[in-house]
């Protein structure tokens, strides 16, 4: 039997306050919408919960606020089984992310780090954590300082960072250096390299900071990269969207607990891929993020 992986999270954990609108406002335009949800999310704690409901042993280090939104968060991650024993309470706003969602499944975000903007360094325990885990999953939504130090006190133990850059923006060398697997989507590909509308040449740029690169592609599948070896492309389940809003984080998830699992990345990106098609048929980011049997079933039925 696979021995069940440990998965570190480092990242942000929102609020998703959620309005669903026939089509999204243009700017200086009012829309009636038909629905409003209040959701937990942010990128952290969506990869956390996607992880945790994969099957993983997952830890959650990050920020909430003393607020009910906090509160309400930390019971959600813990009902997925996700230990939170190290996500800190501060005294400050939780993150929340204000999320448009049309009827065609596409979204806008806006997001207000609050609580999250507090982690800018590793506390007592944090490493101790990273370092007892397989797997540690990183994204942008908390101050790049603490990504680094806790990209590279994996490093220094062992343990495989795998990086969702997003939201897109520069990344300092020092914390490239310490990254093993980034997984950007195609537009966070094309603003990190400068290379649009061709992802095999944005992943091979990508190589020469990270030696492996999976880019999401959306409806079209994901590309996987690694310096030496020939680009893999694997397709997207065909469904039809309802929400895509957590796809990528789902796919983030399952993915490092496919791999930390010891599965080859064809058959790794194959099953996120599954979950992520699952998600999409759901409305909100967490709670649409489906269950290991029913990954496992809806892999069964793709292959």
């Amino acid at each position: 039997m696979t021995p069940t992986p440990h998965i570190a999270v480092l990242g942000s954990a929102n609020m998703d306050l959620v309005a669903y609108v026939a089509k999204a406002p243009q700017r200086g335009e009012t829309v009636t919408g038909r629905e409003f949800r209040t959701v937990p999310g942010g990128k952290g704690a969506n990869q956390a919960v996607a992880a945790a409901r994969a099957g993983a042993t997952v830890s959650m280090i990050g920020a909430v606020g003393t607020d009910a939104y906090g509160a309400q968060l930390r019971a959600a991650l813990e009902h997925s089984g996700v230990d939170t024993d190290l996500l800190r309470t501060v005294e400050a706003a939780t993150g929340t992310a204000h999320i448009v969602v049309d009827d065609d499944g596409g979204n806008s975000i806006v997001v207000i780090p609050g609580a999250n903007g507090t982690l800018t360094a590793l506390a007592p325990g944090d490493e101790g954590l990273i370092a007892s885990a397989d797997t540690l999953l990183l994204q942008l939504e908390v101050p790049v300082e603490a990504v680094l130090a806790a990209a590279q006190a994996a490093r220094r133990h062992g343990v495989r960072t795998v990086l969702t850059p997003a939201p897109a923006r520069p990344l300092p060398p020092e914390l490239l250096a310490a990254i093993d697997l980034l997984l950007p989507n195609e537009h966070e590909a094309a603003a990190l390299t400068g290379i649009a509308d061709d992802p095999r040449a944005a992943a091979g740029a990508l190589l020469s900071q990270v030696p492996e690169v999976v880019i999401t592609l959306g409806s079209r599948g994901s590309l996987y990269a690694a310096r030496g070896a020939e680009p893999v492309m694997v397709p997207a389940r065909r469904v039809t969207a309802v929400d895509t809003t957590g796809a990528g984080d789902t796919f983030a998830g399952t993915l490092a607990v496919a791999l930390a699992e010891g599965n080859s990345v064809t058959d790794a990106l194959g099953w996120a891929s599954s979950a992520a098609a699952l998600s999409v048929q759901r409305t909100g980011a967490s709670a649409s993020m489906p269950y290991r049997t029913e990954i496992d079933g809806a892999a069964d039925r793709a292959s």
